[in-house]
């Protein structure tokens, strides 16, 4: 799946707001449906609450060093971003009752458990965000 040119392109992941979808930088989509949680309440709640995160949902944490998974139902993939969408550290199949880190990182994409696999993460990709079609 390719985004359309008539999306406008954010730069990196500092700017992006609302719904978005992560993009790689090959052009294909790694998350469709992507939330931004930028603000003190929604950065604190995250995915708490949830029964579950479908394939092709994620939610992009800004600024987040580090994450946990206390509370949750679920476990989850984590991306360590850098500011400017260079993915520093993958932690696959975090389990609930856990937490992690990675050092220089800004932000931090969640997604459901198998899925950075399924897309193909790697350290060192760059990824950026772009307003998603889907609201």
């Amino acid at each position: 799946m390719s985004v359309s040119a008539a999306v406008t392109q954010e730069a990196g992941v500092r700017t992006s707001r609302g719904v978005v979808a992560i993009v790689r930088s090959d052009g294909t989509v790694a998350c469709d449906r992507c939330t931004v949680a930028d603000r003190m309440l929604p950065r604190m709640r995250g995915l708490l609450g949830r029964k579950s995160l479908p394939a092709g949902e994620g939610m992009l944490i800004r600024p987040a060093p580090s994450i946990h998974t206390f509370f949750m139902r679920f476990p989850i993939d984590v991306v360590f971003l850098s500011r400017q969408g260079e993915v520093l550290k993958i932690a696959e199949h975090v389990a609930p009752w856990r937490a992690r880190s990675c050092r220089h990182s800004y932000a931090v994409l969640e997604l459901a458990a198998g899925e950075a696999g399924r897309y193909g993460f790697a350290v060192g990709d760059r990824i950026d965000t772009v307003q998603s079609a889907r609201t």
